[in-house]
């Protein structure tokens, strides 16, 4: 029978009418496959994920197919989203056995958890060398029957490759500015002149190295780095990717130019890109990237926020066109008589030309037929005159009449952490007092939601089910970040209190005594095949980057030395991987930095808004800033009201009685 209608993850309920015989991952299913002595196949996958629809729809749906999966496996969903773990180990094994990965993805397994073949999409008809999916089914059963021991053999050599990272050798030293240069050297080889990004497509908007270079660019001003920089953040926010209607980023870009996105919207690209626009605001002084935070903020505020103050995990890249069908893109895209009668019906039929032209519907069609709107032909220019913002409203206003995307409804620790981190950041930096409370509730949230009465965090939350499964080293990071923004926004003191605590837990249960570095899986979660360190920065950083920049930051706000010495165990770990792939490590390189240059300690004392305001209005990404409520800190002994502080290394400067005076003596 199928077991998935009580899960949280709304991928695993999609699935919950599916004629195969689903179960969750854990015990039973393991204890099944012993018993029927057969193999586990498991397919990961995430509500977002196009293609996981398209194999679902094809494959799981199908009853013929579902008998074969049914007599021959004991058959487990995996949301990777939830498991990231369980993704992690399996994915590492796909791609040592294909050369490539993604999603959705479908691994054999022995009963014991341990690979021995897998894939991504397997098509319902051979396609070429590409078996049809039953057909790699029936050859899996055959051997499982006939040829077990050379499974067994293959399980035992991809078993024993898998956790590379866990087993890592640390460095003797922190890496130096040696590495920062080298990776922008690199990162300035892989750019993309004409379009930004690096590389080819597909692109992928990578704002951590991005916020690399931007801060290469606020501490050098040189001007291959602001190149670099504007020419990508104009280029991704003019192209289709961005949402012009209703703010907020798709997943990445299908062609080099930006225009056709894979429609799904992350709540990870939304808080990343944020950061991003937000310092490319500051240091390029450019109101246009602001115009993009407010818009993305904007969206997910109004879009994915759920009561209580929780954040869904993301929309689908598909939804119902207007004959009934389900079709990528189809929220999206608009024909232009399809604009002209949105106008007419607004009132606004004099603006329909000037409004084709704005969004280059006037152009051929750039998707399947339809049209995506986009502003390819001027970079950089998303001011919207007064006409052109209401054609604008009107457009939204009709499309929101459409059936809208598939929510992912369920809400994630590490996901909602990050979140909260950019939205507090950017509130302060732009004066925005809605966003920070809005910041303040969703870390509320989590805080009552999320965490358990003896104090373990939980990964994953859903309405209908509650809270699930044992938070990993990625959301203990985030959420470290995330509580000491949240102070530095608010002036609380109970948000360092948090970090603290989330810092002390994270050591606790994640750190390795050996090599230095966190596990994924806590030494009280369930022990997999293999026990891996996430290094390396993908769609969201890294847990121990994240980890690294955040355990700096708290050291310098509460002077508390025991978290200075895992950060730079972190440095110690992946900082020759650093250098030799800096693209997959833009936060660690960023931490790297934090190392070499210092801290630079900022202390606000008393009713001071002036003082704040010549802090906000700099990106200071190696900078701590405590003000408002006092907490246990060296930062705050001697401080009299009234007056502001700047220290490094230990030393302090002269007291600060005026912006002017405090400005002078910022980095």
């Amino acid at each position: 029978m199928n077991r998935l209608a009580q899960e949280s993850s709304p991928y695993l309920r999609q699935h919950a009418e599916n004629p195969v015989h689903w179960q969750p991952w854990g015990p039973e299913a393991m204890a099944e496959a012993v018993e029927r002595d057969v193999p586990i196949l498991l397919s990961v996958g995430y509500s977002a994920c196009h293609w996981c629809h398209v194999m679902a729809h094809e494959s799981f749906e199908d009853e013929a197919t579902a008998t074969v999966m049914n007599e021959h496996f004991v058959n487990v969903k995996v949301d990777r989203e939830e498991r990231p773990d369980v993704d992690a180990v399996y994915m590492e094994a796909v791609q040592a056995m294909t050369g490539r990965g993604g999603w959705p993805m479908t691994v054999f397994l022995t009963p014991d958890g341990r690979p021995f073949y897998g894939g991504t999409y397997f098509p319902p008809t051979r396609h070429g060398q590409t078996p049809s999916f039953v057909e790699l089914l029936e050859a899996v059963h055959d051997t499982w029957a006939t040829k077990r021991d050379q499974l067994f053999e293959q399980a035992d050599r991809l078993t024993e490759v898998l956790g590379q990272g866990g087993r890592m050798q640390a460095g003797a030293a922190v890496p130096g500015p040696e590495v920062l240069e080298h990776a922008i050297n690199q990162l300035h080889q892989a750019f993309d002149e004409d379009w930004g990004g690096f590389g080819g497509a597909p692109k992928f908007p990578t704002p951590q190295n991005l916020d690399f270079v931007l801060r290469g660019l606020a501490r050098t001003g040189v001007e291959e780095l602001a190149t670099i920089a504007e020419t990508t953040l104009d280029a991704m926010a003019s192209g289709g990717m961005y949402d012009h209607l209703g703010g907020g980023f798709a997943r990445y870009s299908v062609d080099p130019h930006w225009v056709v996105p894979h429609f799904e919207k992350m709540l990870y690209d939304q808080s990343g890109l944020v950061r991003l626009y937000l310092h490319g605001h500051l240091v390029t002084g450019h109101d246009r990237y602001a115009q993009v935070v407010e818009e993305t903020v904007d969206y997910v505020l109004r879009d994915l926020r759920q009561p209580g103050g929780g954040i869904a995990s993301a929309e689908d890249a598909d939804s119902l066109d207007a004959s009934g069908h389900s079709e990528e893109g189809a929220f999206y895209t608009f024909t232009p008589d399809e604009v002209r009668s949105a106008l007419v019906d607004a009132g606004l039929g004099d603006g329909v030309e000037d409004a084709l032209a704005w969004w280059e519907l006037d152009r051929p069609a750039n998707f399947e037929g339809r049209w995506i709107p986009v502003r390819t032909h001027r970079r950089g220019d998303w001011h919207r005159p007064p006409a052109i913002e209401a054609a604008r409203q009107a457009l939204f206003e009709a499309r929101a009449t459409r059936p809208r995307p598939g929510l992912d409804d369920k809400v994630l620790t590490e996901w909602n952490a990050h979140w909260v981190s950019a939205l507090a950041e950017a509130g302060f930096t732009l004066g925005r007092q809605d966003w920070i409370d809005a910041a303040r509730e969703t870390a509320s949230f989590l805080l009552s939601s999320l965490r358990r009465e003896d104090g373990r965090w939980l990964r994953s939350w859903q309405a209908e089910t509650g809270a699930k499964h044992l938070a990993f080293a990625g959301d203990h990071a985030a959420l470290v970040d995330a509580f000491t923004r949240l102070a530095e926004a608010t002036g609380e003191a109970r948000w360092i209190a948090e970090a603290r605590s989330v810092a002390d837990v994270m050591l606790e249960l994640f750190w390795d005594t050996d090599q230095g570095g966190l596990f994924t899986t806590g030494s009280d979660g369930e022990q997999l095949v293999a026990r891996d360190k996430d290094l390396q920065d993908q769609a969201l950083p890294s847990a121990n980057s994240t980890a690294a920049v955040a355990l700096l930051r708290l050291t310098a706000l509460t002077g508390e030395t025991r978290y200075a010495g895992p950060a730079a165990g972190i440095l110690r770990l992946s900082g020759e991987l650093a250098g030799r792939v800096p693209s997959a490590f833009g936060v660690l390189l960023g931490a790297i930095d934090l190392h070499t240059t210092g801290t630079t300690e900022i202390v606000v004392a008393g009713d001071r808004p002036d003082l704040l305001d010549a802090v906000r209005h700099r990106w200071l990404p190696n900078a701590v800033l405590a003000w408002g409520e006092r907490y246990d800190s060296p930062l705050w002994a001697d401080r009299d009201d009234g007056r502001a502080y700047v220290c490094r290394d230990h030393t302090c400067q002269l007291p600060a009685s005026s912006p002017e005076e405090l400005t002078a003596q910022l980095p």
